[in-house]
């Protein structure tokens, strides 16, 4: 039973991120390109409301167009969702200690009133220092998350991209002869 529950993870995990991640990097996107999107869907991801966090990496993904590799934000949204789950009272602590406001009691009365709408003033406030913990730490998670996928994909892209680098990559060493060649005529 317990073997048939791990290769169906297993398998899960296979279809709906391991080969989407590897389509993604067969494609040859830029690794600075793919770590911004990836920073980026994981920082959206953990937004405190559950069901909004896909709306929020589609408008990114609109405003930031070019920019940013939209399968890229999606898939990351996809992934940062356990952990949005967990990160809900750190970031209502966060907000309750950036406004000096009072310590929500979390129980499930109050789990249940916010389910059946019968939420009271209080959980709505809570709710807004939630976002706003969020909000804080967007900045520190955004750039943490930058630093640390830059050299994993640069990694990656180099070993499983099956597309040449882009003319920009291609270019980059040919200017870097040019100079260092310009340089030595100069001091002749």
């Amino acid at each position: 039973m317990l073997n048939q529950i791990g290769l169906r993870i297993g398998s899960w995990t296979r279809n709906k991120i391991v080969d989407p991640l590897f389509h993604i990097l067969q494609r040859g996107a830029e690794p600075k390109q793919l770590a911004f999107s990836a920073a980026l869907g994981i920082t959206l991801g953990v937004f405190p409301i559950c069901g909004v966090t896909v709306f929020l990496c589609g408008i990114a993904i609109a405003l930031l167009g070019s920019f940013c590799h939209a399968p890229t934000v999606m898939l990351a949204n996809f992934i940062a969702t356990p952990i949005e789950l967990s990160l809900m009272i750190p970031f209502l602590r966060l907000g309750e200690s950036i406004t000096g406001g009072s310590h929500f009691p979390l129980t499930s009365d109050a789990l249940k009133k916010v389910f059946t709408g019968e939420a009271s003033k209080e959980v709505l406030f809570s709710i807004f220092r939630a976002m706003l913990g969020w909000l804080f730490a967007v900045p520190f998670i955004l750039a943490g998350l930058y630093v640390v996928f830059l050299p994993c994909f640069t990694i990656l892209v180099r070993k499983f991209s099956t597309h040449p680098p882009s003319p920009k990559t291609l270019l980059q060493p040919l200017t870097e002869d040019l100079m260092e060649s310009g340089s030595s005529v100069h001091n002749v």
